[in-house]
């Protein structure tokens, strides 16, 4: 196996993609040091110690992505560290759902990637670190390509206008990869950067995630994902996969955009409708904006795919999504 005495850290393993990671890791051989934000919590722990090969080659961390030097222990021998954890809650004008967007999601993900990144600069083993940042980096306030245009790892949020939007899930992202490569220019630290779309795909912990919670609402009652009735997906695993691949290959550097689709709410209903026929999609689908036109745009996958990752069809990450939401009961069937 690829990992076989190789020790990795991955912050914040009780999240979606984390979980995830943390389990591809294990089952190419790799010894796993998992922080989570609390080891009295079985919801953060559980599903973890129950993975193929975790009572061998886990062992949890607790650590707060604020406090300094929280994650000394965790990183501690580690040829790489895999920076998952960051709050998740998207904001805007109309829907702020936060009250304090500096306590609640700006100084967890750019203080809690320096102080990850701080840690890890401290360890002589460490080959690279990975980031976990977002699509949300790549193509928010920006003019947007006209019919036809690609979007790729060039591409740069605009932070101004993603803030006079209070777009605050967006700007915390965009401070935190900064703040990341940054720090890593300057000490001396091999940093590459994930930058995913809208994840979906199967769950492992026992709790619903963001995009998770977004999916099941968009099948459930019809209402939109994003206002724009675009949706730029990619499959849970192969967002994991990229993580691990983007350690394994050598000559990996920069960022990586990992997108799969980009589909019009419309068209994952009807897929949806095909595959569940008897489910009352179909009647949901009127609830749906109507767009026939062409997609504005794409996102560009060669870069991705130099890696080595073959992305999952929409289809299967639908429906595999769906039937893990009923089958943690999340969605009522």
């Amino acid at each position: 196996m690829s990992g076989e005495g190789k020790v990795v850290c991955v912050t914040g393993a009780s999240g979606y993609i984390a979980s995830w990671l943390v389990k591809l890791l294990l089952d190419r051989g790799y010894t796993v040091h998992a922080t989570v934000r609390s080891l009295d919590d079985p919801k953060r722990t559980e599903h973890l110690l129950a993975l193929d090969g975790a009572k061998e080659r886990l062992s949890s961390f607790e650590a707060n992505l604020t406090v300094d030097g929280s994650f000394d222990a965790a990183v501690n021998g580690c040829v790489c560290v895999f920076h998952t954890a960051s709050p998740v809650i998207i904001t805007s004008v109309d829907d702020p759902k936060v009250t304090d967007p500096q306590a609640e999601l700006l100084d967890p993900a750019v203080k809690g990637t320096l102080n990850v990144l701080k840690s890890a600069a401290k360890v002589q083993s460490l080959k690279r670190v990975v980031l976990t940042s977002s699509i949300a980096t790549v193509m928010f306030g920006v003019k947007l390509p006209e019919s036809g245009g690609v979007v790729d790892e060039t591409w740069f949020s605009d932070p101004v206008t993603c803030e006079q939007a209070k777009w605050w899930y967006q700007v915390s992202k965009i401070q935190a990869e900064d703040a990341a490569v940054k720090f890593s220019k300057e000490n001396g630290v091999d940093l590459v950067v994930i930058n995913p779309g809208y994840v979906i795909g199967p769950l492992l912990q026992p709790t619903i995630n963001f995009t998770s919670d977004g999916f099941m609402s968009l099948i459930e009652t019809g209402k939109e994902i994003f206002p724009d009735g675009i949706n730029i997906t990619v499959d849970v695993r192969d967002v994991a996969t990229a993580h691990i691949l983007a350690f394994e290959k050598p000559e990996a550097n920069g960022r990586y955009c990992v997108v799969r689709d980009v589909v019009r709410s419309s068209e994952i209903m009807m897929i949806l409708d095909k595959l569940y026929p008897d489910l009352g999609y179909s009647e949901r689908k009127l609830l749906i904006r109507k767009c026939v036109e062409a997609l504005p745009y794409s996102v560009s996958k060669e870069k991705a795919e130099s890696l080595g990752i073959e992305f999952t069809p929409l289809e299967i990450s639908l429906n595999d999504a769906l039937e893990s939401l009923k089958e943690k009961k999340f969605l009522n069937p």
